[in-house]
């Protein structure tokens, strides 16, 4: 491979985004160009930085095609992601790319590159585009620096996989069988609607299903639009928006709110969210959805404050009543809606089947999708323990936060995401046993990972280091995922985002694993098993 490595760089469509973040995304390519070098290769960037826009990354499929079109086909390309990115700004030119692709990411969670390339990973696997795929903290490490050189030699990367073990390798307990094949036939006969407001949210390609593949497990999507949730919007109340506010102060709901609208959360931008919760569920109601998704990123995010407040709320059993225009009918009363963030259809069904094993079973069956920001060793019960950081700015539960809503308190998104601002649910995620799961296209097919990890306490000034590194407004989750070292699961996962549900006790966990193992199968997906499981 004596050819001049490329390098390309895919970023936000967010102007504010980008500009923001193009020092740390600089200092990163700057480090992996000088590991290029030091290897007795050259290379250049395959698109330059733009003085006018303050920023070197690819904001658009428009500005990536322009870029594909000067890069030879043939050419060694890396793809180096600092930060969140839209995949779909690339994903055209390295469908047709011939040669070698090679992404890379810092290990940090600040803006954060590692949530960009799972995400352009999972997106190239469910486009049948072949990738490797390394991370680093400096790029001076024996890991990248060794598959680098692999690499630029011709080598297609294959990490550790040993964690992963296919679902035929298991004897499933019977109780598990039952209740998995049952409910997955009963969704077959009786089928559920997954409402999508807008699809393929920031670029994630890898998160809508195709129909053909949706149909067969009895699921089908009702494709909404975000502007009817707007105009549902302003046919809300202050009065009933007030009246969900003031459930939440009862609970003991804190949001900090200032006076201004720009860097402020105010009181105007907390009405405007509970008016979208209450739309939202009588859209819900209306088409007969047994999920939804709210895109927001685009659009939505120009016309109101941020949808994260609205969706945690709806993963919630225990919320605010909304009733039905115009008599008082309880909407979804003493159920949860569950919500799949970005409209990440994976997540949806994945949430979906979730929400009916817990039930079954017996257990809260309030679920989310998180991102797999970050991570770092730390000591836990005086065990040296690689402890993940997971984070998402909306669709949290305030039953997964230590405290509930008495935990949980709302800040303003931050204004380079969000600039009609709006209050997260924020909290700290309460210890316990957890199921995570990953549905995921590869190969034309449905498939799902799920595995069982443990939610650990870390000290306040551990937890709140963490979120001082990535997103401190966010809800956060500290992990230990048993049986999987960190590049494992950078290497298997394929997404950004992974689903979490708590169970009772590790028994009970074993339980619901085996039991949406066993359902997923029946509803024709190939299932993997991942890390240390007890069922």
């Amino acid at each position: 491979m004596r050819d001049t490595v490329i390098l390309i760089a895919s970023g936000d469509l967010r102007l504010s985004a980008n500009q923001k973040c193009w020092p740390a995304q600089a200092r990163v390519e700057e480090a992996v160009m000088n590991a290029i070098r030091r290897q007795g290769h050259d290379v250049r960037r395959g698109h330059p930085c733009d003085p006018a826009k303050g920023h070197g990354f690819i904001d658009s499929q428009k500005h990536g095609m322009e870029v594909f079109r000067q890069i030879p086909p043939a050419a060694p390309l890396v793809v180096v992601e600092a930060v969140w990115q839209y995949s779909h700004h690339i994903l055209h030119g390295l469908y047709t790319h011939e040669g070698p692709i090679l992404t890379v990411a810092n290990w940090s969670g600040e803006w954060p590159g590692l949530v960009g390339l799972l995400n352009l990973n999972a997106s190239m696997t469910k486009a049948g585009v072949a990738y490797s795929s390394l991370w680093s903290e400096d790029f001076t490490d024996e890991f990248f620096l060794n598959g680098l050189r692999r690499w630029l030699a011709g080598e297609t990367l294959q990490h550790d996989l040993s964690h992963v073990h296919p679902l035929r390798e298991f004897r499933l307990p019977a109780k598990a069988e039952e209740v998995g094949s049952r409910l997955a036939r009963e969704l077959r006969r009786n089928k559920a609607i997954l409402g999508v407001f807008d699809e393929g949210c920031m670029g994630m390609y890898n998160a809508i299903i195709p129909d053909e593949l949706l149909h067969p497990t009895g699921v089908f999507k009702e494709r909404l639009s975000q502007s009817a949730l707007f105009a549902e919007m302003q046919q809300v109340s202050d009065e009933e928006a007030l009246a969900v506010r003031q459930w939440l102060d009862r609970k003991c709901m804190r949001f900090h709110t200032g006076p201004n609208p720009e860097t402020d959360l105010t009181d105007e931008q907390v009405l405007g969210q509970c008016k979208m919760y209450i739309a939202a569920l009588r859209i819900a109601d209306d088409f007969g959805c047994d999920t939804i998704g709210i895109q927001y990123q685009q659009g939505l995010k120009d016309l109101a404050p941020a949808s994260d407040l609205a969706e945690g709320l709806l993963n919630n059993v225990d919320r605010p009543p909304v009733t039905a225009r115009g008599n008082g009918r309880v909407l979804y009363e003493g159920r949860a809606v569950p919500h799949f963030n970005e409209v990440d259809e994976c997540a949806g069904l994945d949430a979906l089947v979730t929400n009916r094993i817990w039930t079954e079973l017996g257990y809260e069956p309030e679920t989310t999708l998180h991102d797999v920001r970050y991570g770092e060793s730390y000591a836990v019960n005086g065990r040296e323990e690689f402890v993940w950081v997971l984070e998402i700015s909306g669709a949290v539960p305030p039953a997964h936060l230590i405290g509930g809503y008495a935990g949980a308190v709302s800040e303003r998104q931050p204004p380079m995401y969000f600039r009609l601002g709006g209050g997260s649910l924020k909290g700290i995620s309460k210890p316990g046993e957890i199921v995570w799961s990953r549905v995921f296209v590869d190969g034309g097919k449905l498939k799902a990972d799920v595995g069982q990890a443990r939610v650990v306490e870390l000290p306040p000034e551990e937890t709140e280091r963490r979120w001082r590194i990535t997103t401190p407004q966010w809800p956060i989750m500290h992990v230990v995922m048993d049986g999987i070292a960190r590049d494992q699961l950078m290497t298997r996962h394929k997404s950004n985002h992974v689903q979490v549900a708590y169970a009772p006790d590790k028994p009970s966990a074993g339980l619901a694993l085996a039991a949406k193992a066993a359902m997923f199968r029946e509803m024709g997906l190939e299932v993997a098993i991942c890390g240390n499981v007890e069922m």
